[in-house]
């Protein structure tokens, strides 16, 4: 049998290698077990290759029980001031640096010193804000990583000869999109991961933060959420939907609680955007969930929607693919993703299942038709006859060309 290969993070790792040595500190956040001790140790293992020696590293994993007395920040920075190669760049790798009190004061004492480049990672959003943020403005780059696209799965499986068709691959990729995921032999062996992932954002990055007394409520908002993907919806219509179901809880406390979902990266939110206007705006919002496989295991006996679900897929991929998402409002019509590049540059997107009903294509083309600019506009379907036409510059595509192009 070949031996089982790591699952290729070309993009990130390209990102790593093109800032390393720059005197830039290489944050990596993401939620847990998306990946990124494995960039990490893909990235030492290019530094190996290219004549890095392992004294030249250090790498340290914050919530490894016996890095524990590290802990303190004092203790932290000593022992990382010790063990620095005098005369040659050191490498410094800190997995999980939010769980440091005043991580930032060692990461910025580390930063000004010669010969050293640093790189973090964290499971939490909360860790870029506030005194971090403040303290290290300018002297940052964020890679916000992600569970696997479909394109890195596809890979991954090409790489093992691993013989399936595209949408037997495709259907499996629906199940979870954790790297993990790919090394389980049953189903049950993957739920049983999917719910320690979750059990552990949901009480270490949530709860414990959030100092969160009733867990229970948090859940059921993670339930209505996770059943809304796609779906506009608002702090009061949210509470309104859980009191209705029995759960007594304020619009403050939904509030509260929807903001430290973000910041565990479980969800992303789509913020509503006006494309004539071209500016952001504040009547609701769609959430988006990080990993399907998530959904799946707290919604058991949903029933599926696929149209929402590969909306998800596109949701997700666009951020892959260095975007800022917004779902697009033009006139009295939605457009369901408006993606801004870094340059500025901007394109649209229209998700259906099958446009291959004359109506339902109709219906599909008109919000992208009553935008009256020049940017890119697509529809993405999962039709397999007619993959791809152009409606007057409106390009239809299938999803699986898209992800995998």
């Amino acid at each position: 049998m070949n031996e089982i290969k790591y699952v290729a993070r070309d993009e990130y790792l390209q990102f790593l290698i093109q800032s390393m040595n720059k005197p830039i500190i290489k944050v990596v956040s993401g939620i847990r077990r998306s990946g990124k001790s494995t960039l990490f140790y893909l990235f030492r293992e290019y530094l190996k290759q290219n004549g890095v020696l392992p004294e030249q590293m250090i790498t340290m994993n914050l919530e490894d029980f016996s890095a524990d007395e590290l802990l303190d920040p004092k203790m932290l920075h000593q022992y990382l001031i010790n063990h620095l190669v005098e005369g040659k760049m050191t490498y410094i790798f800190l997995d999980e640096i939010q769980n440091v009190p005043n991580f930032g004061r060692v990461v910025d004492s580390l930063f000004i010193r010669e010969n050293v480049d640093l790189y973090i990672t964290g499971s939490n959003a909360y860790f870029l804000s506030g005194e971090l943020a403040t303290l290290l403005s300018g002297r940052y780059i964020e890679l916000k990583m992600l569970p696997l696209s479909f394109k890195e799965f596809a890979v991954w499986h090409k790489q093992n000869q691993i013989e399936i068709s595209v949408t037997a691959l495709f259907d499996k990729y629906l199940k979870s999109s954790f790297p993990f995921t790919l090394f389980t032999d049953t189903d049950r062996e993957r739920s049983d991961y999917l719910q320690g992932i979750f059990s552990t954002v949901v009480l270490n990055d949530i709860v414990k933060r959030l100092n969160v007394q009733d867990v229970r409520s948090l859940e059921r908002l993670l339930e209505v959420l996770f059943s809304s993907i796609g779906s506009p919806v608002t702090i009061n219509k949210i509470k309104d939907t859980m009191v209705s179901k029995g759960t007594r809880i304020t619009n403050q406390t939904v509030d509260r609680y929807l903001q430290g979902i973000l910041d565990s990266m479980i969800m992303y939110e789509a913020r509503r955007y006006d494309i004539h206007g071209r500016q952001l705006l504040d009547t609701q919002a769609k959430y988006y969930v990080s990993d399907l496989g998530l959904r799946n295991l707290v919604l058991r006996d949903h029933l599926e929607d696929i149209v929402h679900i590969i909306e998800n897929i596109v949701y997700l991929e666009l951020l892959r693919r260095g975007n800022k998402v917004y779902v697009g409002q033009s006139s009295k019509y939605e457009v369901d993703f408006v993606a801004i590049d870094a340059a500025k540059n901007i394109e649209y997107y229209q998700v259906a299942y099958s446009t291959l009903e004359p109506d339902v294509l109709k219906r599909e083309l008109r919000s992208l038709e009553r935008i009256d600019d020049h940017y890119p506009k697509h529809l993405i379907t999962m039709d397999e006859i007619q993959r791809n036409a152009n409606y007057n510059g409106i390009q239809k595509v299938n999803l699986l060309d898209w992800l995998l192009e």
